[in-house]
Order: C-alpha cells, then sequence, then structure tokens
C-alpha cells in the first residue's frame, strides 16, 4: 500500500510517502518542482496521484527499502531512463 500526502505547496511541492507491506513500511520525503509536475501530467492528474504512480513505478523495479528516503521527482529518470515513456502508464493504470 502506497500513502501519499503533500506536507507542503509552492516550489517545490513536498510529500511524505509511507509504503506499507507484509514485511513493514517505509517513508519518504518527495520533493517536485511544478514546472516537472506539469512536465509529467500536464496537469491531467492531481500532485498526489503523480508521485503515487511514481512510486509504483518504483516498486516494479526495486524494493521499497531500496527507494531513496528523501529524492526530487527530476532524479528518477536519471536512475531509470525509461521513465519518460513509462510513466504515463503508471498514471492511467492505477
Amino acid at each position: 500500500m502506497i500513502e501519499v500526502r503533500q506536507s507542503a505547496g509552492g516550489d517545490p511541492l513536498k510529500f511524505e510517502v509511507v509504503v506499507r507491506d507484509a514485511m513493514g513500511e517505509t517513508r519518504h520525503v518527495v520533493t517536485m518542482a511544478p514546472a516537472t509536475y506539469q512536465d509529467l501530467t500536464a496537469g491531467a492528474h492531481s500532485p498526489v496521484r503523480c508521485v503515487e504512480a511514481a512510486f509504483h513505478f518504483l516498486l516494479d523495479r526495486e524494493p521499497k527499502e531500496n527507494i531513496l528516503g528523501r529524492f526530487d521527482m527530476a532524479i528518477v529518470p536519471h536512475y531509470y531512463p525509461e521513465f519518460a515513456q513509462r510513466f504515463p502508464g503508471y498514471l492511467s493504470a492505477r
């Protein structure tokens, strides 16, 4: 289960994320510039949905314990070059 709560507006937007499964939970702080949000969603989805979809993408590739505790959404494509191509499917799938 992924819980995303927006904790600050402005620039950057800030989110607190909790990922839970049978093995426990991890906590993450994620920031996202409004421009990154627009690039990823064109405003078609909420910022919270955008971060949630990004976590689904990440969890399909690594265990929750390997996801950085604090990161900005702009770094995800640096770790996963396919992010930009695959991310729209995560936004619409869940």
